[in-house]
C-alpha cells in the first residue's frame, strides 16, 4: 500500500465531519477496532455526506445510487472507547460517479482512509449526473494540496 498523501492526513481537509462513539463491540481479540468497525464508522460518514448532497425527498424517483467500490487503507491501530472523527469530502467526479474520500483520525491523529466509488443509475442504467447533483458534489470538493 502507497503512503496516503499528506493532504488525507489532514482533517481540515475535509468539508464534512462527524464524531462518532466507538463501542465495545467494536474490539478485536486483541482490543483493538476491528475491520468491520472501520467499514461501519467510514459508512455512518458517507451517509451523512450523502444526505447532506442528496436529501431523499429531493431526488427523482427513477434515481437510484449504488457503492461500486470501496477500499480502507488501515494506517495505526484504533482503540475503544475513544470516539473518531470521520472526515469526508468528494475526491473525483466523473459522468455518472463520484468518489467518495475519506478520513478517520482519533486522539488528534489519522488512522485509515477510505476511498468509495458511487455510481448513479436512473431507470436502471448509468446516466450523466444531472447538473444539479454535480453543483452539490462541486460544492463538497476536499482541499488537496
Amino acid at each position: 500500500m502507497p503512503k496516503p498523501e499528506s493532504w488525507r492526513l489532514v482533517a481540515a481537509s475535509y468539508p464534512v465531519a462527524i464524531e462518532l462513539q466507538t463501542r465495545f463491540q467494536d474490539m478485536d481479540i486483541n482490543g483493538h477496532l476491528n475491520n468491520v468497525a472501520f467499514a461501519a464508522l467510514f459508512e455512518s460518514g458517507r451517509v451523512l455526506l450523502n444526505r447532506q448532497v442528496r436529501p431523499l425527498d429531493e431526488r427523482p424517483s427513477n434515481e437510484r445510487t449504488m457503492v461500486a467500490a470501496v477500499e480502507i487503507n488501515y494506517l495505526a491501530e484504533g482503540n475503544f472507547p475513544d470516539p473518531v472523527e470521520i472526515s469526508t469530502g468528494i475526491g473525483r467526479l466523473g459522468t455518472s460517479s463520484w468518489t467518495i474520500v475519506q478520513a478517520m483520525f482519533q486522539n488528534g491523529r489519522c488512522i485509515a482512509t477510505c476511498d468509495t466509488v458511487v455510481v448513479c443509475r436512473t431507470d436502471g442504467q448509468a446516466k450523466p449526473l444531472r447538473a444539479d447533483m454535480v453543483a452539490e458534489l462541486e460544492a463538497n470538493l476536499v482541499k488537496s494540496a
